[in-house]
């Protein structure tokens, strides 16, 4: 099965999501084209971007320990 229908593959997504929209949001151009829109699909990249920059410490955590998981356990 593809790794997007597993649990794993879901939070790696999203993990991937979280860190490449906080990412975006530091650049100033890319800030104001992409993630200016708080509604609708738009939208799910700005919160994205907010979750980064907020919990920056709880992501920073979460892609290690994820990285641990999909390297060692998995």
């Amino acid at each position: 099965t593809p790794p997007v229908y597993s649990l794993d593959g879901l939070l790696v997504f999203g993990l991937l999501l979280v860190c490449t929209c906080a990412y975006l949001r530091k650049v100033p151009r890319l800030k104001a084209w992409l993630l200016s829109e708080k509604r609708g699909l738009w939208g799910v990249f700005y919160k994205a971007a907010v979750i980064g920059t907020r919990l920056h410490v709880a992501v920073a955590v979460s892609c290690i320990l994820m990285a641990f998981y999909v390297l060692v356990v998995k």
